[in-house]
């Protein structure tokens, strides 16, 4: 039944965002126009990525793959945090190198495996 595939879908959200460490020079140039347009008093502006993915069914292994793709797809880890959100579920995954909390996210550490040098 159609009614029934609509019932069973996830909706995760993605945001990605520089580190708080790494230059953000499209974010300097959309501050500086903002300061040229009559705000003066914009501070700084970081400039990432939002994501929504609609995911069939409600599959309890789902999460550990998102974060595994937000992680190794999504973000580029050296550069960039990101956060998962599930919609309908207040529960937040977030990476660990943030310094400042988004969006009241939970932090979560990520960490690559190494591939042993054989």
């Amino acid at each position: 039944m159609l009614a029934d595939k609509y019932r069973e879908m996830m909706k995760a959200k993605v945001i990605v965002m520089p580190k708080a460490a790494v230059l953000d020079p499209q974010g300097n140039a959309v501050r500086d126009a903002m300061r040229h347009l009559g705000m003066p008093e914009v501070r700084s502006v970081r400039i990432g990525k939002y994501m929504e993915i609609d995911i069939d069914g409600q599959n309890r292994d789902v999460e550990p793959r998102l974060l595994h793709l937000c992680r190794d797809l999504l973000s580029n880890p050296v550069i960039e945090d990101y956060a998962l959100q599930k919609t309908g579920d207040r529960s937040h995954k977030r990476t660990s190198n943030a310094q400042r909390p988004m969006f009241n996210v939970q932090r979560q550490k990520t960490k690559r495996k190494r591939k042993s040098s054989r």
